[in-house]
């Protein structure tokens, strides 16, 4: 009948009531630790940890989504970086694997819940490929088959949820997190400096905010941000997006980010130009336009009282090279030079300068930045071209559904992304995690091209 609606679907909700076979596993499990804290005091624990964990997987699938916003948040907090200062180095490699964990046992959990899809053109069989090669046709020296096995998981963990039938408000939750990530790192880092335990500005040739983590991670949060704030800019025309937007240019300032704040300016110009929407009119538009345009002069002005800034550092002297590219990449092009072809195998990039040398010590990094360099060296020709053409067909196969805006702005980000590869370390840091779930998120919104 008219005016009326369906009843909401709840999880579970046509099946049987097994609540009485939950109650009695729960009782077995601690008769087990019972009977184990008497024979085998050492497996004490295991029952109980088995139950919790079935326990926090039972409740994350009937909340998968509230589950999947709450990890989005904790990848895009950086909190590798925040213990590795509070607790100590031993922390970052810990935090990072378990953030990728979660979001390959978060992906795993969508799949089981919305359903599997074979993704073809996913990037993460380029890198299985390369992992594959790398076993075939020899490991870099030093590189063991486990830590590539280790590597690969971290590489195809930003893809993992691509592979799920993930429905349309999942999408939406994503894209809506992301857009608050920069934000919320900014406020958690605030809560730090002003308990006196860790400061939000870091001396990197000038201050730089970083919020939780690192200003060059904080930065590619807030890339993911912008592009989030257009699209709904475009679908709603809300205010809030257009606060959070500027929010979000002013902590990109903040770090310090020449190429990203670059991107940022290209991608946020040409989609407030050409793009058109009954939601966004042309006047508020325009009006947006020129106001940025008005601020370009006022930084001018500004670099010169404030050099301690390191933006405004670089706009009032002669930019340098302050991430050390030309003593990085030298080593990275000799070991692509030894094998051509087919690389090193996943990993490799992380053992091609030694942690503990010198230039390691110096730059404080080992990292190629320059994601194209570092395939080169994992996958060769072969398998950086296969790269390469996986990202193209993926994004052009995901985004031909979309409304045209979000079709033209996910796109255009994506050619950014490309741009940033070149001098920055897009696929191995976090920022992946956030960019590829936001991507993702876009993409399962197809159904709600209407908007657009």
């Amino acid at each position: 009948m008219r005016g009326m609606t369906a009843p909401l679907h709840m999880p579970w909700a046509d099946q049987a009531d097994r609540s009485l076979l939950v109650v009695l596993a729960f009782c077995g499990a601690f008769a087990s630790a019972a009977v184990g804290a008497v024979l085998a005091a050492s497996w004490f624990w295991l029952p109980l940890a088995i139950v919790a964990a079935a326990a926090v997987g039972i409740v994350a699938f009937r909340h998968t989504i509230a589950f999947c916003v709450a990890w989005l948040l904790l990848a895009g907090a950086t909190l590798e970086m925040t213990l590795a200062d509070l607790v100590g180095p031993a922390a970052f490699e810990t935090t990072i694997a378990v953030v990728k964990s979660a979001e390959l046992g978060l992906a795993l959990l969508c799949v089981v819940r919305y359903g599997f899809r074979l993704d073809v053109f996913n990037p993460a069989f380029g890198f299985v490929a390369m992992f594959a090669a790398g076993l075939v046709f020899g490991l870099y020296p030093g590189l063991a088959p486990a830590d590539s096995l280790r590597s690969l998981l971290g590489s195809i963990a930003p893809f993992a949820f691509a592979f799920s039938r993930v429905p349309p408000r999942w999408g939406s939750a994503m894209v809506h997190t992301t857009a608050w990530v920069p934000l919320l790192s900014v406020a958690g880092g605030a809560v730090l400096d002003l308990a006196g335990l860790r400061p939000m500005f870091f001396d990197f040739g000038g201050e730089r905010l970083a919020g939780l983590g690192h200003p060059a991670f904080l930065a590619g949060f807030c890339l993911a941000a912008i592009y989030a704030c257009l699209m709904e800019l475009y679908r709603d025309g809300r205010s809030r997006w257009l606060l959070l937007l500027a929010a979000n240019f002013l902590i990109l300032v903040l770090t310090g980010a020449r190429a990203p704040l670059a991107y940022a300016i290209i991608v946020t110009v040409l989609a407030l130009v050409f793009l058109r929407s009954g939601a966004f009119p042309r006047k508020h538009r325009i009006l947006l336009i020129l106001a940025g345009a008005c601020m370009l002069p006022l930084l001018a002005v500004v670099a010169h009282d404030l050099p301690s800034v390191r933006l405004f550092n670089v706009l009032s002297s002669e930019p340098g090279d302050f991430s050390g590219r030309d003593l990085l990449w030298p080593p990275f092009e000799q070991a692509a030079a030894a094998a051509p072809w087919f690389g090193w195998g996943v990993g490799a990039g992380n053992a091609i300068i030694p942690h503990d040398s010198e230039l390691a010590l110096i730059i404080q990094s080992w990292a190629a930045h320059n994601e194209y360099l570092r395939m080169l060296v994992e996958g060769g020709q072969v398998g950086r071209g296969l790269l390469i053409a996986l990202f193209f067909l993926w994004v052009v196969q995901h985004s031909r559904h979309l409304c045209r805006n979000d079709r033209v702005i996910i796109r255009l980000a994506f050619v950014a992304f490309a741009a940033h590869a070149y001098t920055d370390n897009v696929l191995i840091a976090t920022t992946a995690c956030v960019f590829f779930t936001f991507a993702t998120g876009v993409f399962a919104r197809k159904t709600l091209a209407a908007h657009g």
